[in-house]
């Protein structure tokens, strides 16, 4: 787990602890104008989303070479994407709903690789892995009690991910400088978020962390190629920050 990853847990812990704090102080809270007050009494209702996201790939290797021999593991460059999607929450009771949000999310991340003495030239050992995800997800949300015109909730679930980037048909492989990936995945999703009930509309930021659980790597051609021979399992790792309007 890299520090980026784990400054992203500590901001999930950190605001599980200020929800907890102020869900406990509701009583104290004044009454306010409550802003659409029937609108979680429906049993359908749909919205949209917009957001950016962060990805990287967690490795495992077949031995410790790089260690042996005093090398770092291969690296990963994170780089900003975003997603966009559509909302449909089914009303099961007053705490739970089920949700499906397909979407569309992108995502780049480049593969830095040590220095290693059968790489031929400093382009070897960069591989840029851009990502185009069809995003389905399928998510239990559960709501605390509102306050007023504030509400926190917690989601977990399951997802489904087709990648129109995967390269999983091209007959290159890295020797040609084309890095390939599965076309399609599953994850398991949790995350939190805070809605805000408006007089139009509720608003609804969130955070959520998005992982595989499938190995996600195609192999290269070559059985001891530099780029692959090494690695035994490849999944994606991702967190999302999301602005839902509904």
């Amino acid at each position: 787990m890299n520090l980026k990853h784990k400054t992203y847990y500590l901001l999930i812990l950190s605001s599980l602890f200020i929800i907890t704090k102020v869900y406990g102080q509701y009583p104290t809270v004044k009454e306010r104008i409550i802003n659409l007050p029937n609108f979680d009494e429906k049993f359908l209702h749909y919205g949209y989303y917009v957001g950016v996201n962060s990805y990287d790939y967690k490795f495992e290797y077949i031995n410790d070479y790089y260690r042996v021999n005093n090398y770092p593991d291969v690296q990963i460059e994170s780089m900003t994407g975003f997603n966009v999607g559509l909302i449909g929450d089914i009303r099961i009771n007053k705490y739970f709903n089920l949700r499906l949000e397909p979407g569309l999310l992108y995502s780049q991340r480049n593969l830095i690789y040590p220095d290693l003495p059968f790489f031929e030239s400093e382009n070897d050992l960069i591989r840029e892995v851009k990502s185009t995800y069809i995003h389905i997800p399928l998510l239990i949300k559960m709501s605390a009690k509102r306050i007023n015109n504030f509400k926190p909730y917690v989601t977990f679930g399951i997802s489904s991910d087709y990648n129109l980037s995967s390269n999983s048909k091209n007959t290159d492989d890295n020797s040609s400088n084309v890095f390939r990936t599965l076309s399609k995945s599953f994850n398991y999703e949790i995350g939190l978020g805070f809605d805000f009930y408006l007089y139009y509309f509720k608003f609804s930021p969130s955070i959520r962390g998005v992982f595989s659980m499938q190995n996600e790597l195609i192999p290269d051609y070559d059985d001891n190629s530099p780029w692959t021979s090494n690695l035994k399992n490849m999944f994606s790792r991702g967190f999302v920050i999301n602005f839902t309007f509904e």
